[in-house]
């Protein structure tokens, strides 16, 4: 067991201490496919209100939808990074996107609401595969990088989560059957994820054989920060946890909502509605650049520090605000509220080092759970309240940011040179 958990670090660590050049070939392909993959995602949340006339929905049953959706995936990618942690698949991301694909088809053709859950949990299925091992390949691509690499790879997924607001207010015109057009995306990302497959295939990292665990070789190699106490470790994941339910409980409130929020509070069209949301989205992909390549130069903990509780006083201003100024908060809080999750991940696989699918499965499963459990209580909440309520309560989330306080800083440790190590002995 303890030779296993040896062996996946080295794998996790081996392309940056080898010194390797970051393949932006393959860092560009997986984030275009993590855009495929968040479009067709973020398409279920954009027909929130055409599914809520379809079927006679009320808020709590379109929650329902999002807590499938987000909980499968939630439950499903910490199992899946832990067993690819262990048994790298290079082809499940085409697998994963395959099964996104089916259940895009099956919402196209949904007869009732029982078959729209259904495909919502397939699409949930497919993310779950997609995000662990993605995140592991941008990783490996990343030539040392990581927060760079991340970014770009998040980035991806942020553009593709804005471009399914858009789509749908241009391309779903003719109803819920107009979903299918998007399943040759579905099956070009499958295409570029084969071929992404086969480099991580050919990888050195997933060769148990092309790297030899030499323990003097390993005694060298200086530790990618100091080490922390268990405890430390642990409290530091839990207030990472607790910063992660603060960002995506808030943004369930914006993704899943905010179209409904716009029509029922300023009347405007649905289409309008959707256009304000890709624009809340945008912003929200533009932030993500920002976070982790910041992050490499200063410190991550500044970036999450910043992002969670320097967004507090716009998510305040925001029920208050005229439709002019909620479309300008909205972008404001988009770019602050996005730096963190990239950053934040990437702290915690520095935390965890050789758990680089785990980790990223955990945080990813519980970006996805906060986001449908949030969805599905918020929309319980409205049932029994308003939206102007649920706006005004989920305003004090981003608060949680002090938290940020209590973690450690995670500095690099130094290798002495030799000479000061003679000097030392």
């Amino acid at each position: 067991m303890a030779s296993d958990t040896n062996l996946t670090a080295i794998r996790a660590t081996a392309p940056a201490d080898a010194g390797e050049k970051t393949v932006f070939k393959i860092l560009l392909t997986i984030s275009f496919c993590h855009l495929l993959n968040d479009t067709l995602q973020s398409l279920i949340p954009a027909i929130y209100p055409l599914l809520k006339n379809s079927f006679h929905l009320d808020f709590g049953q379109v929650g329902l939808i999002a807590l499938t959706l987000q909980l499968t995936a939630s439950i499903l990618q910490p199992l899946v990074g832990l067993y690819t942690d262990r048994r790298p698949q290079p082809y499940s991301l085409a697998v994963g996107m395959g099964i996104s694909l089916a259940g895009l088809l099956a919402l196209a053709l949904a007869p009732s609401y029982a078959t729209v859950l259904a495909a919502a949990a397939l699409m949930g299925i497919g993310s779950a595969v997609f995000h662990p091992e993605s995140s592991r390949v941008a990783r490996m691509a990343s030539g040392g990088q990581h927060g760079m690499a991340q970014s770009l790879f998040q980035v991806g997924g942020n553009a593709g989560s804005a471009l399914g607001p858009l789509l749908a207010a241009f391309v779903l015109t003719k109803g819920q059957s107009s979903l299918a057009w998007f399943s040759f995306l579905a099956f070009f990302g499958i295409l570029l994820l084969a071929n992404v497959g086969t480099w991580t295939k050919h990888h050195k990292s997933y060769s148990a054989k092309s790297f030899t665990a030499d323990p003097a070789s390993l005694a060298g190699m200086p530790p990618a920060h100091a080490a922390l106490p268990t405890g430390k470790i642990a409290l530091s994941l839990v207030i990472l946890v607790a910063l992660m339910f603060s960002k995506f409980f808030y943004l369930a409130s914006l993704m899943s909502y905010y179209t409904f929020y716009l029509m029922g509070k300023f009347h405007v069209s649905l289409q309008s509605a959707q256009l304000h949301l890709f624009i809340f989205l945008g912003a929200v992909a533009t932030g993500t650049i920002i976070g982790c390549p910041v992050g490499d130069k200063i410190g991550r903990k500044y970036v999450i520090w910043v992002s969670i509780l320097g967004v507090l006083p716009f998510t305040l201003l925001l029920p208050y605000s005229s439709l002019f100024w909620t479309s300008v908060l909205s972008v404001i809080i988009g770019l602050i509220l996005a730096s963190a999750f990239s950053a934040i991940l990437v702290y915690a696989q520095d935390l965890l080092p050789g758990r680089v699918g785990a980790v990223s499965g955990l945080f990813f499963g519980f970006a996805f759970g906060m986001g449908g459990i949030g969805a599905a209580l918020l929309g319980k909440l409205v049932d029994l309240t308003s939206l102007n309520f649920v706006y005004h309560l989920c305003s004090f989330l981003p608060a949680i940011g002090v938290l940020t306080a209590f973690l450690p800083n995670l500095e690099p440790v130094r290798a002495e040179s030799p000479s000061s190590q003679k000097t030392t002995a």
